[in-house]
């Protein structure tokens, strides 16, 4: 006789009981180590070569870029993923976090 540990019931339960946990720890391990990552990033320097380039600042408000319009500010860009105020990254200065009250002339406003 096939004991109930050994029924095809049980066995397709444990299964199903794997492949959920396994998804959960998958999608944690996926996205915890972004969040870290993101607050580990070095903050960007206003005499970086790129953000020279771009005529990067820390506060929008003290651009003299012809190409800044009011309001335009890092938290607002496309480019920009952190969070409304403080640093986060940002696609255009790889590996650096920018200030949210930052802008450069890449700027591109978020849709």
């Amino acid at each position: 006789m096939v004991s109930s540990a050994d029924s095809p019931v049980v066995a397709r339960r444990r299964f199903l009981k794997l492949v959920a946990v396994s998804g959960a720890v998958t999608g944690v391990a996926t996205f915890v180590p972004n969040l870290l990552r993101a607050a580990d990033l070095p903050h960007l320097d206003a005499s970086d070569p790129t953000a020279k380039a771009l005529g990067y600042v820390e506060d929008a408000s003290t651009t003299t870029n012809a190409q800044h319009k009011a309001g335009d500010a890092c938290a607002n860009c496309q480019f920009y993923s952190g969070g409304p105020t403080g640093y986060g990254p940002c696609q255009i200065f790889a590996g650096k976090s920018v200030s949210a009250k930052g802008w450069c002339a890449s700027h591109s406003p978020k849709k």
